[in-house]
């Protein structure tokens, strides 16, 4: 691995296969939370961004401190790094770009990437193009976020901004593309859909967690907020008393709590196990062990852990809103109703369903295989290539 960072190398240093490539500088800020969804968002496609052959940028890594080594194993990766500080943040530099803009021109990168539509960074020089990835809106659709009506206006406009200052945009899914054109204006901007990725299927671990269930169980998992309607789960289980439910994720929020006390209420505390958060290998055995996983998500962006259990070979109930039956497809089973008896009918059928059928695991696995990181690479490349020939 060749790595330079541009804080610390004379700027203009580069081999004769990058002297003309044009710098396409990759937002991977997220880094700093490797475990978050946009944390691994960010590693996948910059490791595979890094492995591709054909040579059409020369990518500039935005990087966090103590970031390189999720880069080291990968053959022949070169790249640049610029290093994230307090004064890159948009808040600062917007008061200095007027003065400064015309004497920073060294080396000035081609196109610069923000890879979340949360970003605090762009560019210091703002005739510089920016793709933006929007992964989602969540926040307008989310029914106890707290958020007033004013706090809502603002990370609205917050993303407004950045859409107004994009070249291009590209969404994770066709929901979230319909999402924002719906409530942000686009002007007359072409939204790229580009699908994230899987990581390749995990090696079967027989290593059981010491808590998890001995017996049959149900799988579900996410941070416990309000729109996972992970509390509707809780009520399902006393209508299938022969299976244990699982639901991992950091349960240390207002409604972690909430669900919490609903398992205590209802006398389920043996049933319903709430580890918090998890190990990889825990997850791993979890995903490769449980009987069904369930999903009952009012809001996703995308949708990892629908995918993640089908790669498995697992049946997977879950909601039939936004992105989710676009990143099932067929092979997703779906609640229609919220009541738990309902809800308990629709996970036995599935289940049901599922096994009657030897091929059901086969397709699921072959659906979840379409999603993969060498795609997305693929997909942002092409992007970037579009733009930079505007």
């Amino acid at each position: 691995m060749n790595s330079t960072s541009l804080t610390d190398t004379p700027l203009g240093t580069r081999t004769n296969q990058t002297d003309i490539l044009p710098r396409v500088v990759i937002d991977l800020e997220k880094l700093r939370h490797i475990n978050c969804g946009l944390g691994r968002f960010s590693l996948y496609l910059a490791q595979e961004l890094l492995a591709r052959s054909d040579n059409c940028f020369e990518p500039v890594f935005f990087l966090p401190d103590g970031s390189d080594h999720y880069f080291a194993g990968i053959p022949n990766a070169n790249y640049s790094s610029i290093r994230v500080r307090p004064w890159n943040k948009e808040s600062f530099q917007r008061w200095v770009r007027p003065i400064g803009r015309h004497f920073h021109k060294v080396d000035k990168p081609a196109l610069w990437h923000v890879t979340h539509q949360t970003s605090k960074f762009l560019p210091f020089d703002d005739r510089i193009p920016v793709v933006l990835t929007v992964h989602d809106l969540n926040f307008l659709h989310m029914t106890d976020s707290g958020d007033q009506p004013k706090r809502i206006r603002q990370r609205l406009a917050r993303v407004q901004k950045l859409v107004t200052r994009a070249n291009a945009i590209v969404t994770v899914s066709k929901y979230t593309a319909a999402d924002l054109a719906q409530h942000i204006n686009v002007e007359s901007k072409t939204i790229h859909v580009v699908p994230n990725g899987l990581t390749p299927p995990a090696e079967i671990t027989h290593t059981r967690p010491s808590w998890a269930p001995k017996s049959r169980f149900i799988f579900s998992i996410g941070n416990f907020l309000q729109h996972k309607n992970f509390h509707t789960l809780i009520e399902m289980m006393k209508h299938l008393p022969d299976y244990q439910l699982v639901i991992a994720g950091k349960k240390e929020t207002s409604y972690g709590k909430k669900v919490i006390k609903k398992t205590t209420q209802s006398g389920l505390t043996r049933q319903v196990l709430l580890p918090g958060g998890i190990s990889d290998t825990e997850r791993t055995w979890l995903y490769q062990n449980c009987d069904v996983f369930v999903f009952p998500s009012l809001t996703e962006g995308f949708g990892f852990p629908v995918l993640e259990a089908m790669q498995c070979g697992k049946p997977v109930v879950m909601s039939n809103r936004t992105s989710l039956p676009e990143i099932a497809g067929e092979s997703g089973m779906f609640f229609h109703s919220y009541e738990p008896v309902e809800m308990a009918k629709t996970v036995q059928n599935a289940l049901s369903d599922f096994h009657s059928d030897p091929q059901s695991a086969t397709r699921s696995q072959q659906h979840a295989a379409g999603f993969s990181w060498q795609a997305a690479a693929k997909g942002y490349a092409d992007v970037y290539q579009t733009v930079l020939e505007q």
